[in-house]
C-alpha cells in the first residue's frame, strides 16, 4: 500500500514510475492531499493543486500571478539568467502588460484567420505521409508528429525553410534540460542562441517585410512601440516554443491512445465527425501540457483549507484536474463520444492566460488524424506489447511520448 508521501515523492521527484503513470499519483493526491506543499529538485515552496475546481479557480485568480520580474529570485534559480530575456513576453506577466502584449498577436491566432490555414496544413500533412515508409516500423514523431507543427509556426513567423530543423533543435533543448551543471549550460547556450537567431530575423524583416507575422509585429514595434525590442524578440520565441512542442507531443499522444483503444478508432474512422470530440477527448484523458506554467502568491491565500503563504510558487496539475471523479463521468476512461457539454477541460487552461493558439492546436490536431488514419486504415504500433515510453522531464511541464513506433500499412 503506497502512501501519500510517497505520491509526493513522486511527484517532487519525477521518478521514471511517476513519469509512466502520473495518473495513479494524482488519484492519491487529489483524494488525500489536493493541494500537496513539495519541495521539488529546484528547492523553492511550492503547493501543487490537483483537483478540478480549485485548478479552474486558481487559473484565473489574480492573487496568483505570473510576473516573473515579481519573484525573479526564484525564476532564476529554476530557468536560469538567459531564460529572463526569452522570457520577457505575455505568457509571464500580468495585466496590463499581458493585455498590450496579446493584443498585438491576438488577431494572428483567430478561428477565421487560423481556417484559412487549413489548405496549407493539409498539405504540409500529405508532404509528410508521402515521406514516410509504409509498411517498415519507424518512429512516427520526428517523422510525421514534430515536423507538421514546426513547418506550420515557421511559415506563419516567416522563418525560412532551410532554418526549421535548427529552430526545432534549439527549442527542444530548452525545454528537455534538467537541474545538472551539465544541463544547465545546454540550455543557456540554446536560449542565447534563439534569442541571437531571432534578433537578427526582426533585422531582415525590417528590410525585407513579408507577408509574415514576424514582419506584423516588427511594423508594429517600429510604428507606434506597442512593444520593446526585447519583447518582440520574447514573443517570436513564445511563439515558436509553445506553437510546436505542444501540439507535436498532443498528436503523439492521440495516435498512441487511439491505437491502444481499437474500438475508439473504430468509433471515428466510421464516423469522420468524431475527430474534433477525440481531439477534445485527448486533450482532458491525456493532453500534452501536463502542468501550468510559473506562477506565485503575491499574499497568503488558502485553497481546499491548505494556506499558501505569500511568495511560495503555485503548479497546477492540469492533466489531474481532467482526471477528477468530482468533475467528470469515467474520468480514466477514454471515450471520443463524450459529450462536449461535459468535457470542458482545462486542456488549454482558462482565463486570461487561456492557450492564445488553441485553435490552431486543434486544425493541425484535426488534419493530422484524418490524414493519417484516413490514408493508412490499417496503421498500427510496431510494438503493441512493448508498453509507451513517456519523457522523463526534471519537472512535469509536458506530457509526451519519447517514441512512437509504427507501422502505417502492414502486410495483410
Amino acid at each position: 500500500m503506497t502512501t501519500t508521501q510517497d505520491a509526493i515523492t513522486a511527484a517532487e521527484r519525477c521518478t521514471p514510475e511517476y513519469r509512466r503513470d502520473p495518473h495513479a499519483v494524482y488519484a492519491r493526491l487529489r483524494e488525500a492531499a489536493p493541494v500537496c506543499p513539495m519541495r521539488p529538485p529546484h528547492g523553492n515552496e511550492t503547493y501543487l493543486i490537483t483537483r478540478y475546481e480549485d485548478a479552474r479557480a486558481a487559473l484565473s485568480d489574480p492573487r496568483l500571478s505570473k510576473d516573473m520580474y515579481g519573484a525573479m529570485d526564484a525564476y532564476r534559480r529554476i530557468f536560469g539568467d538567459s531564460s529572463v530575456a526569452l522570457d520577457d513576453n505575455m505568457l509571464n506577466s500580468d495585466p496590463p502588460k499581458h493585455t498590450r502584449l496579446r493584443k498585438l498577436a491576438n488577431s494572428a491566432f483567430t478561428p477565421r484567420r487560423v481556417e484559412a490555414l487549413r489548405p496549407r496544413v493539409q498539405d504540409i500533412v500529405e508532404e509528410l505521409l508521402d515521406e514516410c515508409p509504409a509498411r517498415e516500423p519507424f518512429d512516427l514523431l520526428p517523422a510525421f508528429a514534430f515536423p507538421l507543427p514546426i513547418i506550420v509556426i515557421c511559415e506563419l513567423l516567416g522563418v525560412p525553410p532551410q532554418e526549421r530543423s535548427r529552430m526545432q533543435y534549439l527549442s527542444t533543448t530548452v525545454a528537455q534540460t534538467g537541474f545538472s551543471e551539465e544541463s544547465r549550460r545546454a540550455q543557456q547556450k540554446a536560449e542565447e542562441d534563439l534569442h541571437a537567431y531571432f534578433t537578427d530575423l526582426i533585422a531582415a524583416k525590417r528590410d525585407r517585410p513579408g507577408d509574415d507575422l514576424m514582419s506584423a509585429l516588427t511594423q508594429v514595434r517600429d510604428n507606434d512601440g506597442g512593444l520593446t525590442e526585447n519583447e518582440l524578440v520574447s514573443t517570436a520565441f513564445l511563439l515558436m516554443f509553445a506553437g510546436h512542442k505542444t501540439t507535436a507531443y498532443l498528436i503523439g499522444n492521440a495516435v498512441h491512445h487511439l491505437l491502444s483503444h481499437p474500438a475508439q478508432l473504430r468509433a471515428v474512422r466510421e464516423n469522420p465527425e468524431l475527430v474534433g470530440p477525440a481531439v477534445e477527448e485527448v486533450l482532458r484523458y491525456d493532453g500534452s501540457v501536463e502542468s501550468s506554467t510559473f506562477r506565485y502568491a503575491t499574499e497568503d491565500l488558502e485553497y481546499a483549507g491548505t494556506r499558501i503563504p505569500k511568495g511560495a510558487l503555485v503548479q497546477i496539475a492540469l492533466s489531474s484536474a481532467n482526471r477528477d471523479p468530482l468533475k467528470f463521468d469515467a474520468p480514466d476512461e477514454f471515450d471520443v463520444k463524450r459529450p462536449g457539454s461535459q468535457n470542458a477541460h482545462l486542456g488549454f487552461g482558462h482565463g486570461n492566460h487561456y492557450c492564445l493558439g488553441a485553435p490552431l492546436a486543434r486544425l493541425e490536431m484535426q488534419l493530422a488524424l484524418t490524414g493519417l488514419f484516413g490514408r493508412f486504415p490499417r496503421m498500427t504500433l510496431a510494438d503493441p506489447a512493448g508498453g509507451a515510453r513517456w519523457m522523463e522531464v526534471p519537472f512535469p511541464a509536458f506530457r509526451g511520448l519519447a517514441e512512437l513506433p509504427v507501422v502505417l500499412d502492414p502486410a495483410g
